[in-house]
C-alpha cells in the first residue's frame, strides 16, 4: 500500500511517524519547500533501529513521487493563527488545493482523497470537485478529530476512562460543530443520562471551542499531535478494510435532507472509503442544528474558485 501525504508540517510529518510506526504501507512526504521533506524524512528513518520497525519512508519535494499511490492524505496549506477563523484560510488555501488536486487526479487517479487542509469541508468539496472522483473516494478528516476531543473532555470532567467512553459529532468542523449528546454513551449510558444540562452544555462549549483554544495558547501554528491520530486511525480503517463507522466529512445526496455539499456525519470506512452514510435518527432540533451548519457552509462554497 502506497500513502502519500502532501505537505511535511507539523500535521504531515506526524501523521507520516504514526503511519510509518504502524506498518500501514510505504509512505511518501511531499512538500514544496526543498529539502524540508527529505530532511524529515531522513531524521525518521534514523528512528528505525532504535525502535526496531523496519519502515520505509521517503520525503520528496518532486510532486510526482506520489505517482500511483493508493492513498493521498492532504495537509498542505496555511495554519490558523491566533483570532484566525478556518474560513479565512478559503482563498490562500484553496489556491494551494487546486493545484494538488490537478496532480492527484493525474498522477493518482485510483486514490482515496482525505482532506486535513482546513476550512476542512470546503476544502473537501472543493477536492471532490476539482478531481471528480466518486464522493466516496474524497474524504474530509473532522468529526472524528472533534469526537475524541470530545472524549477526552468528558474523560477529564467526570473522571471516566475515555475507553469507556463512545462519542458522536456532526457538522462542519469549526463552530458549526454538533456535539451530539444524545448519541454520546459512557458504558452504553446516554451522557444526558449521566451528566446534569449545565455540565453538559459546558462539554458542548468547551468541545467547539477546542481547537481555538489551542492555536490561541500554541501562538503560532495549530494541533498537530490529534488531528496525525486521526488521520492515522482513518487510513488504518481504509488499508485493513476494517469497516468501522467513523465521524468524517463527506458529500451528501439527500442523506439527513441535505443536497451538494460536503459535511461530517458517520460513516462505514472500509478499503473502497466511504461504503455508506449512516443516517442516525435525529430529533426535530438535531435535525435543525445539522441543516444550520450545513447552510453555513453552503454560503460560504461561493468563496471557491470553482
Amino acid at each position: 500500500m502506497k500513502i502519500s501525504i502532501i505537505g511535511a508540517g507539523n500535521v504531515g510529518s506526524t501523521t507520516a511517524m504514526r503511519l510509518a510506526q504502524e506498518g500501514l504501507g510505504e509512505i511518501i512526504l511531499v512538500d514544496v519547500v526543498k529539502g524540508l521533506a527529505q530532511g524529515k524524512a531522513f531524521d525518521l528513518e534514523d528512528a528505525r533501529s532504535t525502535l526496531k520497525i523496519p519502515y520505509n519512508i521517503q520525503g520528496s519535494d518532486d510532486i510526482n513521487s506520489i505517482k500511483i499511490s493508493d492513498i493521498v492524505v492532504i495537509t498542505a496549506g496555511l495554519p490558523r493563527k491566533p483570532g484566525m477563523t478556518r474560513e479565512d484560510l478559503v482563498s490562500k488555501n484553496a489556491l494551494i488545493l487546486k493545484d494538488v488536486c490537478e496532480n492527484i487526479k493525474k498522477l493518482a487517479p485510483e486514490s482515496i482523497i482525505i482532506v486535513v487542509t482546513n476550512p476542512l469541508d470546503l476544502m473537501t468539496y472543493f477536492a471532490l470537485t476539482l478531481t471528480g472522483f466518486k464522493s466516496g473516494k474524497v474524504i474530509g478528516m473532522g468529526a472524528s478529530l472533534d469526537a475524541a476531543r470530545f472524549a477526552n473532555l468528558i474523560s477529564k470532567e467526570l473522571n471516566i476512562p475515555f475507553s469507556d467512553i463512545e462519542t458522536s459529532v456532526i457538522g462542519s468542523h469549526g463552530q458549526g460543530m454538533i456535539p451530539l449528546t444524545r448519541f454520546t454513551t459512557i458504558k452504553g449510558v446516554s451522557l444526558e443520562e449521566y451528566s446534569d444540562d449545565k455540565k453538559t452544555h459546558a462539554l458542548v462549549d468547551k468541545t467547539i471551542g477546542r481547537g481555538a483554544e489551542i492555536v490561541s495558547l500554541l501562538g503560532s501554528g495549530s494541533a498537530y499531535f490529534a488531528p496525525s491520530a486521526a488521520i492515522t486511525a482513518l487510513v488504518k480503517c481504509i488499508v485493513k478494510n476494517e469497516k468501522r463507522t467513523i465521524g468524517v466529512c463527506t458529500y451528501l445526496d439527500g442523506e439527513y435532507g441535505i443536497n451538494d455539499l460536503c459535511i461530517g456525519v458517520p460513516c462505514r470506512i472500509g478499503r473502497e472509503g466511504i461504503e455508506k452514510i449512516i443516517e442516525l435518527e435525529l430529533n426535530k432540533t438535531e435535525l435543525e442544528t445539522l441543516k444550520k451548519s450545513a447552510e453555513a457552509v453552503r454560503k460560504s462554497i461561493e468563496l471557491l474558485p470553482l
